[in-house]
């Protein structure tokens, strides 16, 4: 299992500063929130310019709300300059788009999310490509690979939903709330529907203690157990994030919620 961090809203030179924190005690990815403020890639950029291990991503980005191909292409310039350290993980965007006011159907956003899914991947490929949609029409325009082969590991949101099972057998991770065995549920259903033998992974959110390691330890482990690969510690909903800045550091600082 690798453990990752889900950031709230800080300023660029804040998040540099946990970020290197961050993989100086040994946390494995930085994922920074995309729903308006700092823009996530101007301050992810700066992140991977001051680290050199951590994996870098979003959490999440809503694809619908945004031009498919200007996400592929930032993610893509994103991963050459961190030597392919780049997740990205998309969404509806439900909260998000019903404060803006669009597109408040949630059939029709997630027909833009396969959309814009399926042009983010043929962007990569760096082929001359075009592309007919119901909402997003492309003619003849020159993708750009990542450094990473075959693509940039792609996170979808998933749930109960058939619908949202079938979209993530389709890319590299899934992620998913509830009970462990309900997750174990869901991963056994997704794989049935995989047509492809790349590992998946499957991540979940949550806060562990870092006062207590051994109780943290045992709260992830039946996550493990149910074949979850990445926690995402969601400091943004903890006790420490109420203390601003220094009870987020405090956590980071404790460490991830490793199993010996």
């Amino acid at each position: 299992m690798q453990y990752g961090l889900a950031f709230p809203y800080v300023d660029a030179h804040t998040l540099v500063e946990l970020a290197q924190e961050a993989e100086n005690v040994g946390w494995d990815g930085v994922f920074y929130w995309d729903g308006g403020g700092t823009d996530p890639w101007v301050a992810l950029t700066a992140v991977a310019l001051h680290t050199d291990r951590v994996r870098l991503g979003t959490m999440v980005t809503p694809l619908p709300r945004q031009q498919p191909w200007k996400v592929a292409s930032e993610a893509s310039t994103l991963d050459h300059l961190s030597q392919g350290r780049v997740i990205l993980p998309v969404g509806l965007g439900v909260v998000e788009l019903e404060r803006m006011g669009i597109v408040k159907d949630y059939k029709i956003r997630a027909q833009m999310l396969d959309e814009g899914l399926d042009i983010v991947d043929r962007w990569w490929n760096g082929e001359t490509f075009s592309y007919d949609g119901v909402y997003y029409q492309i003619n003849e325009v020159n993708g750009m690979p990542p450094l990473q082969r075959p693509r940039i590991p792609i996170w979808v949101h998933g749930s109960d939903k058939q619908s949202q099972l079938r979209r993530a057998a389709r890319w590299d991770g899934v992620k998913l709330s509830g009970t462990a065995d309900q997750i174990q549920q869901a991963r056994q259903t997704i794989m049935a529907q995989r047509t492809t033998a790349a590992p998946l992974d499957i991540i979940t959110e949550g806060q562990t203690s870092g006062d207590d390691p051994e109780q943290a330890a045992a709260t992830v482990r039946p996550y493990a157990q149910a074949g979850v690969t990445w926690w995402i510690e969601a400091i943004w909903d903890t006790p420490q994030s109420t203390g601003g800045i220094e009870g987020m550091r405090t956590r980071i600082q404790q460490g991830p919620p490793r199993m010996e």
